[in-house]
Order: structure tokens, then C-alpha cells, then sequence
């Protein structure tokens, strides 16, 4: 699996110089199997200018997903008649595939989310963490008990190290892989809890195989009698 990481920059201007470059040097040399974009791709989006097409944001996702034949997930704030939430929208060989709202809103800054979404994809089936809701363990565990193969994590900036250590517990806690995309910084974390690859480059073309492994897991409890 190739993930293209794209932590600076705007999506459409991204698009653009995707498209000049296969046309000079051959699409093998840029296709991906996934492209992440952080929350500098889109910025805001208000749907009702979506809606009446004054602003195509989306459609520049559908468009990238479609010039690639891969899969696009973007973060950005969404404005509902001026309810804004954090946000990532995830396009697929043209075709948007859904929006996923964070869920877990510190001191009302924004607006919460409803429901977590699991997207059936050509690469697998791809859970979605948006921005802060990987400071809750319960997100990452809901995403890979509804069978996750890996997660994808758009970010905003970084303030220190904890997103780091938050991504290898987490990865490692609940055995399914997560790629992590910032403003000046990306990651994937391994299903052991180990950093498969991790750069401050944008944008950076990382392989990732996605080992699967299951194991059988006992535990002794009081209670719960046959009857």
C-alpha cells in the first residue's frame, strides 16, 4: 500500500501539480493508494456555497481521487448555516464517499459531531479519526471492533509530542494500523505499537503492508452465570 502525505498546502493547488507531473514524468512516479491531506487542504467549508456550487471544494477531492484512481481523505471545518464542526471528507475514483465530524469537542470551541463511520474501500475497509478525537481511546477501539483494517488520522498543528505516544498506544491497544497527517508532520503507527515510518516533509510518499494478526484472548470475570 502507498500513502501519499500531504501536510502543507492546499488540495486544489496539490491537484494541479499532480496532474502537470503525470503528464511530464508518468503517473506511475505520483499514484498512491491513498492520498491524506491535514486541515490546510480545504480550511473552511460552507455547504450551502457548496451546495449552489459559488465554492468547489469537494468536487477538487472527487477530481484528485479520479485523476489518481485512489482514495482522498482531507480534513477541513464545515459551516452548517453556522454551526462549524471539524471535519474530513473522503472521495474515492471520483465519487465522494462521505464527511466524518469529530465527536469529542473540548470547551465548545465547535460544534460535535453524531456518529463514527467505517468507509468500504478499494484499499480496505478505512476508519477515520478526526483531529482530537484521538485523545479518546473509545474512538480508536469503536473503529477497530467494527473491522477497521487501518485508520487514517487528519490534524491540525502539533503542540508537543503527546499525538505521538497517543498513536503508538493506540495502534498497539486495539491492533489495527493508523496514518497520521499534520501541518509539518506525519506518521503511520504499526499494529505493535512501533513507528513504521514517520517524516516532516510534505509532500512524502511512504509503503506501508498492512500485516494482519489475530489472537485468542481469555479473561476470568465474577459474575455472569449460565443459567
Amino acid at each position: 500500500m502507498r500513502i501519499c502525505f500531504v501536510g502543507s498546502g492546499t488540495l486544489r493547488g496539490f491537484r494541479e501539480e499532480y496532474e502537470n507531473a503525470n503528464e511530464e514524468i508518468g503517473q506511475d512516479t505520483k499514484k498512491a493508494d491513498l492520498f491524506i491531506f491535514g486541515f490546510g487542504g480545504m480550511g473552511e467549508v460552507n455547504y450551502e456555497k457548496e451546495l449552489k456550487g459559488e465554492t468547489n471544494y469537494f468536487e477538487d477531492a472527487a477530481l484528485l481521487s479520479k485523476t489518481g484512481k485512489t482514495i482522498v481523505v482531507c480534513g477541513c471545518i464545515t459551516d452548517t448555516r453556522g454551526h462549524k464542526r471539524k471535519s474530513v471528507l473522503v472521495a474515492e475514483n471520483g465519487r465522494l464517499s462521505g464527511v466524518s465530524d469529530m465527536l469529542n469537542v473540548i470547551d465548545g470551541e465547535l460544534a460535535s459531531g453524531a456518529a463514527l463511520r467505517v468507509y468500504d474501500t478499494n484499499a480496505g475497509r478505512m476508519g477515520v479519526i478526526v483531529a482530537e478525537d484521538l485523545n479518546f481511546p473509545d474512538v480508536v477501539k469503536s473503529l477497530a471492533v467494527c473491522g477497521s483494517d487501518f485508520i487514517v488520522c487528519p490534524f491540525g498543528r502539533l503542540r508537543d509530542s503527546l499525538q505521538s505516544v497517543l498513536l503508538r498506544a493506540s495502534a498497539y491497544c486495539y491492533g489495527v494500523p493508523i496514518f497520521f497527517c499534520a501541518d509539518g508532520y506525519c506518521m503511520i503507527a504499526d499494529a505493535s505499537g512501533n513507528v513504521a515510518f514517520a517524516s516532516p516533509h510534505s509532500p512524502v510518499y511512504a509503503e506501508f503492508e498492512n500485516v494482519k494478526e489475530y489472537h485468542l484472548i481469555e479473561t476470568r470475570r465474577r459474575g455472569f452465570y449460565h443459567t
